[in-house]
């Protein structure tokens, strides 16, 4: 069941952390598509003014500029909401391991900011962003919550403890809540500018401009690259999961995986670039080699259903990149 025929509340209204952001936008622009009310968190510090703006003056949405680190912020942000779906955080791996005490401040103690806050305001659910970097060194394929390895970054260590925090409040203080790792989510507004941008967007923009694009590493490492209306509809479906899943972590993916290279020449084709050849560079601090979610977990305590494969996804992604390049709406 597609998440745009779940049914909520009327009135009901969403808050969304990191709203203005590349996964945050989306879905907050799939709520207001359902009919229901949104409230947007976001400091700006990496997304973008232009997605919070972007929904001004439908009926329903209201913006706070502001960020998670500030506890009272978090208390007046989610008064009155009913549910919360936490995508505040900075990402990137290679950022965080040059930036290891802001990762802290923002990813840990803006997370716990927020499960408090959610919890003296007595929301029905708690849905935040976890990540597969949580797997770390784990060589088995595919992934499975429970068995993970040690972290190789200060940012998958931030999502790991984000995830003890949810399994403590749960049975702790009872609030229900869940946490959904990411595998590598792509698609519209995920940036494509600078050191630390995606892969997918970022040898998107270099292709259209004829630029070689440098892949880190061999090009050989693998992931489970997730279009991001697979985890729209995976938040969604989190916020109506039974009380059984409260505490819980589940994989998002598509349960695939594909090849860096092999990513890339599939974007060459289909730009009609494959005269341009890829630079390699060195492999990037932090990274694991390779990831597969399973999804079976997922499937069976939220309904988590992907429409989405991985070429049908970037087909879409390609077509919203060309349009922006182009300067088409």
């Amino acid at each position: 069941m597609s998440y745009k025929n779940l049914k909520f509340p009327k009135d009901t209204l969403f808050l969304v952390t990191g709203g203005a952001g590349f996964i945050g936008s989306n879905i907050c622009e799939a709520i207001l598509n359902m009919g229901y009310r949104v409230r947007c968190l976001d400091d700006l510090s990496t997304g973008k003014r232009a997605y919070a703006d972007m929904f001004i003056g439908r009926e329903g949405y209201t913006f706070i500029e502001d960020s998670i680190i500030s506890y009272e912020t978090c208390l007046d942000a989610c008064a009155d909401a009913d549910y919360i779906l936490h995508q505040a955080a900075w990402g990137s791996v290679p950022r965080s391991v040059e930036m290891p005490r802001l990762y802290e401040e923002i990813n840990i103690k803006g997370t716990l900011n927020m499960m408090e806050a959610a919890r003296q305001s007595g929301v029905k659910k708690f849905v935040y962003a976890s990540s597969s970097s949580v797997y770390g060194d784990g060589e088995a394929l595919p992934k499975r919550e429970g068995e993970e390895g040690d972290v190789l970054s200060p940012y998958a260590l931030t999502k790991s403890v984000n995830e003890k925090y949810g399994k403590l409040y749960a049975s702790l203080y009872g609030l229900d809540n869940c946490g959904l790792r990411y595998f590598n989510v792509f698609g519209r507004r995920q940036n494509p500018d600078g050191q630390y941008a995606a892969v997918i967007p970022k040898f998107i923009r270099q292709l259209l401009k004829d630029e070689a694009p440098t892949i880190n590493g061999d090009g050989l490492q693998s992931r489970d690259f997730t279009y991001v209306e697979n985890v729209v509809e995976a938040n969604l479906k989190a916020c109506l999961a039974p009380k059984e899943a409260a505490g819980h972590v589940f994989n998002i993916a598509s349960g695939g995986r594909i090849q860096l290279i092999d990513v890339y020449n599939a974007l060459a084709e289909a730009l009609g670039k494959s005269h341009i050849t890829p630079k390699y560079g060195p492999g990037r601090a932090g990274d694991m080699r390779h990831t597969q979610a399973d999804i079976s977990k997922a499937r069976e305590m939220l309904g988590y259903d992907p429409d989405y494969d991985f070429e049908s996804g970037l087909k879409l992604a390609i077509d919203w990149y060309v349009c922006e390049e182009s300067g088409i709406k």
